[in-house]
């Protein structure tokens, strides 16, 4: 029969070992024992005067030296004493012991065969101490062989009763266990992974699962372990009453509505945090928590706690900026998050620049079941370049829905377009049913560094105007976002643009329906909206669009990795067809600070077609 010893008499004494160096420390060090605990005036602590009474050294591998040195009792003494404060007999009680402490030490970092000799070397004077050297040959470290990880109570007896999702709740917790095969035995790596599979149980709806039985049995001879662990389940948490805290102006139905779930649903981890993140984007709570009652005599039906905390009722907001595209800028929002005292919430944005005026508007009902909203804007601009003047004018109802990675927008539009220039002035009236569709899978929204977004847009509508036939036109649009990290410190992007309108002969499309290039966010290098077809020496709108950029970028120090640096070349243009589609080309560099608000930018790109440098920039300030 090959030698066994389970480790648990070892973690024990691990556990121990800090009050038995106080138990020692007080022995041995403290000058006061006398001092009663009900005398608060507060005394310096004083050590005898003189030399350490020992000098350690501990021969060993960096790591486990800093262990040893950081807990072994005659290290601490070695730090802490003066002078005479320590007889011999004392000092060689702590040697004797010293081994077997370093062994105990050593096995909570799996060296289950350590070989420990204690040395001492010359005799303590009044101008040196002694020094004794402890010799540590940890040998090898002790592997997991085997793993049994085996669960007991309703978890159990619903999988043996062919129940599937508790056959895959096992499944997954086998498969996570953080201490597999092959694994070496560390006792922190021991807790942290029974801790981490209790969770994990916890979380996928068994709320009061504990372990029923761990142990880890060492075959020293083999260095190796079977690690074994019996988990009660305890029983499945179920959905049942919706109980909310904070409301004081809002809507019950709100809450209860983003829920999305039906009683009797396993409450798990992920519900739970799904049901907090829809309440969070609602617009209307500044602070949320979802929790569950813990207690198992509920748990057929456990009650969902939701704490809110809700945002103002109206807000205002005053910004000022400036960018390459639209020159500096100053806007004011309104927000009203319970309009007539309905749960309505209203939009309205107002911005004035040199380059572009606009008010966008909306009224939206609360979210519903599903995310879902009904919506009615409308919104006014009007842009100014150096050809031409537009001015458009909106009104849309529709009904949008979001989730976690999918935004879908469906509404009906009536739109009239105004194009002014020196020669003259058009108009166009159209109608038109649109669906708008974007996906998110991104590491994070705000400063996006892997993951992409797709934008796709549909439409149908029928349009006529002054200078034009009437008629049907159909309009589709993609745009493709893509971020990668590109080995260390390095990191990539590139975007895809594309779209198109189709026009019968002699219909015009609605000028904001239409595609201009050139600009910040489109071919770098170019004037905003300059890229189009050419008509009497006027740029205008193209039926086509194509653009594409690469960018590459890294932070410029370690010490400073929010400021990055960045090259990148663009391209593309807006035409009346993709034969006659021909790319302006970009490139240059850049600066990118990733500041908590997002990504500001200053770039620096050279236009091949115009021969000229031009600078690009994006900076706002609200307050």
């Amino acid at each position: 029969m090959k030698p066994r010893a389970r480790t648990a008499p070892a973690l024990r004494l691990a556990l121990a070992l800090p009050v038995l160096a106080l138990m020692l420390g007080g022995c041995a060090l403290l000058g006061d024992s006398g001092r009663s605990e009900d005398d608060a005036t507060p005394r310096p602590a004083v050590l005898p005067q003189g030399p350490p009474v020992v000098r350690v050294e501990i021969d060993a591998p960096a790591p486990l030296r800093e262990l040893l040195d950081r807990y072994l009792e005659i290290s601490r003494l070695a730090r802490l004493t003066r002078g005479d404060a320590v007889t011999d007999t004392e000092l060689q009680r702590l040697l004797d012991v010293t081994p077997a402490r370093a062994r105990d030490l050593l096995r909570t970092e799996g060296y289950f065969r350590p070989v420990v000799r204690i040395e001492r070397v010359g005799t303590a004077s009044a101008s040196a101490p002694e020094t004794v050297r402890v010799h540590v040959d940890p040998g090898p470290q002790v592997h997991v062989k085997r793993v049994t990880l085996e669960v007991q109570g309703e978890l159990e007896e619903a999988r043996e009763a062919g129940d599937a999702r508790a056959a895959r709740v096992l499944e997954e917790l086998r498969r996570a266990w953080a201490l597999p095969a092959g694994s070496v035995l560390r006792d922190e790596a021991w807790r942290d992974a029974k801790t981490a599979a209790l969770t994990q149980l916890r979380g996928a709806g068994y709320a009061s699962a504990n372990w029923a039985g761990t142990a880890a049995e060492v075959d020293e001879a083999e260095d190796g372990a079977r690690l074994f662990l019996v988990a009660e389940s305890g029983p499945l948490f179920r959905s049942g009453e919706i109980r909310v805290q904070g409301l004081q102006q809002q809507d019950l139905s709100t809450v209860q509505a983003l829920a999305s779930f039906a009683p009797g649903t396993p409450v798990t981890e992920a519900l739970l945090l799904d049901y907090q993140d829809r309440l969070q984007r609602a617009g209307l709570f500044e602070s949320v928590s979802v929790t569950l009652d813990p207690d198992p005599a509920h748990a057929a039906a456990t009650p969902i706690r939701v704490q809110l905390r809700e945002q103002p009722l109206q807000v205002y907001t005053v910004g000022v900026g400036v960018s390459a595209n639209t020159g500096p800028r100053a806007s004011l929002e309104h927000v009203y998050r319970r309009v007539f005292g309905r749960a309505v919430s209203s939009n309205n944005l107002f911005e004035l620049g040199r380059v572009r005026q606009a008010w966008n508007g909306e009224v939206s009902t609360h979210p519903g079941e599903g995310f879902r909203r009904w919506l009615l804007g409308g919104a006014v601009e009007r842009l100014v370049s150096s050809t031409d003047a537009v001015t458009s004018q909106r009104l849309r109802l529709g009904r949008s829905q979001d989730s976690n990675h999918l935004e879908r927008l469906l509404f009906a539009e009536v739109e009239r377009g105004v194009r002014k220039t020196d020669l003259d002035s058009r108009w166009t009236l159209a109608v038109s049913g649109n669906a708008h569709l974007t996906w998110r899978r991104l590491d994070s929204v705000l400063l996006p560094t892997e993951g992409y977004t797709l934008a796709l847009q549909g439409g149908l509508g029928h349009s006529h105007g002054n200078a034009s036939r009437s008629g049907l036109f159909t309009r589709a649009y993609a745009r493709l976002n893509v971020y990668r990290p590109l080995g260390q410190s390095w990191y990539g992007q590139a975007r895809i643009e594309l779209g198109q309108v189709f026009l019968g002969p002699g219909v015009a499309g609605p000028e904001s329906q239409l595609f201009r290039a050139g600009g910040d966010d489109s071919v770098r290098g170019y004037g905003y909206r300059t890229l189009g077809p050419i008509t009497n020496g006027i740029v205008g709108s193209g039926a086509v669009l194509g653009t594409g950029s690469v960018e590459l970028a890294r932070p410029f120090v370690a010490s400073m990795p929010s400021l990055w640096g960045a090259v990148f070349v663009d391209a593309g243009r807006a035409a009346n067809d993709f034969a006659h589609l021909k790319p302006a080309l970009g490139y240059g560099v850049g600066l990118r600070w990733r500041s908590p608000v997002g990504p500001l930018r200053l770039d620096l790109a050279y236009g091949q077609e115009v021969r000229r440098v031009r600078l690009h920039f994006s900076v706002g300030i609200a307050f």
